[in-house]
């Protein structure tokens, strides 16, 4: 008989699922909360399918009780959360709305009651729309120091049951789509050197987080920044290609990983930036650059390079024809998770390294005899799942997978209609579904092993 190798994850490996709070909660204007720059963004018009809001989403704010409890019963361990910052502080600064904290008190509670570990994340893109009213959001300086007392108060209200803690989720994404395409809010287009003062805040505001963590999160606190750096895939692993994926992954990924690890901007910065970089203050790098526990990666596709000269790389374009999900961005390219894992940790030092979403986004039909059969997500996860297997097996040192995301939700520009969930959503019931991707999922979690 053919014996099979299992492929085993190390045996405390932390599985889970992730979600965020603007994409799931609803209940975007109750118990005191104010808009956010998505609440803004979506009611303009021709800005998101079928002008969809986050108004109801999947009304987990009030369904969270079932909700955590349908993760529980899939097996996960651990649950990748967001805290919404106007429903703590409706304008982003000065008094801080109790109906909120109490809220995420009992969702904490709720998740260890579960048997789940919380890792929660401080920002995942819902700014309070009075802090892009009143400086520019992200633009102005004052919006990372207004962070500085948001992130301490959430440490000083949970800290005392949540031990990991996330500053902020991908920084490309709330600024240079959100301030330089304009095709996520607060929907801006602003020159290049706006943009890259935008993602000077963001690195700010991390800073601000991170010392909250360092001295209110007590005993065993830990803290780290989720990124989505654009993994690079050498075309061959030989060593031309992979010293030129590597010199692309520091190029291409400089705004946020080179002052985050390198405690300055860089040469590689400056050659990507040129004239346009960030104005900033001698001391700011000493706060950007805290040591922090863990780098949180969120991978879901890749470029493939390979060497060429003259500046050492050459990104190749994928064919009209290369397969992807459904969110066309999104191509199928499972060496991106072992890439860009490995690359943080060979450049820069990462001590531990934290898949912190990983999936695929389908426009699913509706159960039929009670099943959503994904084969094709399924496929997509295992796929990714095998490559991380190798990443671990090479001395990379990652140490978790979050799966995104725990159930359908709003997804952004694209609405409703792109479900990224292992568990199907009803928006007009609300009743959820897992797929078989989940139940699939959760045999993954029970065996600590790819099935």
């Amino acid at each position: 008989m053919i014996q099979v190798r299992p492929l085993t994850f190390p045996q405390d490996f932390q599985w889970g699922f992730a979600a965020a709070a603007p994409q799931i909660e609803g209940a975007a204007f109750e118990d005191g909360k104010e808009p956010s720059v998505w609440d803004t963004f979506a009611r303009i018009p021709g800005k998101v399918l079928n002008g969809d809001t986050l108004d109801i989403a999947c009304d987990h704010y009030h369904l969270y009780e079932k909700d955590l409890a349908l993760m529980a019963q899939l097996g996960a361990k651990n649950y990748r959360l967001s805290i919404s910052w106007p429903r703590i502080q409706p304008t982003g600064r000065g008094a801080v709305n109790p109906k909120g904290i109490d809220f995420y008190n009992r969702l904490i509670d709720a998740c260890l009651q579960n048997g789940l570990t919380p890792w929660v994340t401080m920002f995942h893109w819902d700014l309070p729309q009075a802090l892009e009213d009143d400086f520019g959001g992200w633009r102005d300086r004052r919006t990372a120091e207004a962070f500085g007392p948001y992130a301490e108060t959430l440490v000083k209200a949970l800290g005392d049951r949540v031990k990991n803690w996330i500053t902020l989720n991908e920084i490309f994404c709330f600024t240079q789509d959100g301030y330089g395409n304009g095709t996520k809010a607060p929907g801006a287009k602003e020159s290049e050197q706006v943009v890259n003062q935008t993602y000077h805040t963001a690195l700010l505001a991390h800073g601000y987080a991170v010392r909250a963590v360092r001295e209110f999160g007590g005993p065993g606190a830990r803290v780290g920044i989720t990124d989505n750096p654009i993994p690079t895939i050498p075309l061959t692993e030989t060593e031309r290609d992979i010293e030129a994926a590597q010199k692309a992954f520091i190029e291409i990924n400089s705004r946020v990983l080179e002052p985050l690890y390198r405690g300055e901007y860089t040469e590689a910065y400056f050659k990507t930036v040129g004239e346009d970089a960030a104005q900033f203050k001698a001391d700011d790098f000493k706060l950007i650059s805290q040591p922090t526990d863990f780098l949180g990666l969120n991978v879901y596709t890749g470029q493939f390079v390979r060497a060429a000269e003259p500046q050492g790389y050459e990104i190749l374009p994928l064919p009209a024809s290369y397969p992807t999900a459904d969110a066309t961005w999104l191509a199928h390219a499972p060496q991106a998770i072992y890439w860009c894992a490995r690359h943080v940790a060979e450049i820069y030092e990462v001590p531990s390294v934290i898949i912190t979403e990983n999936g695929a986004g389908y426009d699913d039909a509706p159960p039929v005899n009670g099943e959503v059969l994904d084969l094709h997500r399924r496929d997509y996860v295992r796929n990714y799942l095998k490559e991380l297997h190798r990443a671990i097996g090479d001395g990379v040192p990652v140490e978790g997978y979050f799966l995104w995301s725990f159930m359908d939700n709003y997804e952004w520009m694209d609405g409703y209609q792109r479900r990224f969930g292992v568990v199907y959503n009803d928006y007009a019931t609300q009743t959820r579904t897992p797929k078989l991707s989940a139940k699939w999922f959760s045999r993954v979690i029970a065996e600590n092993r790819i099935v």
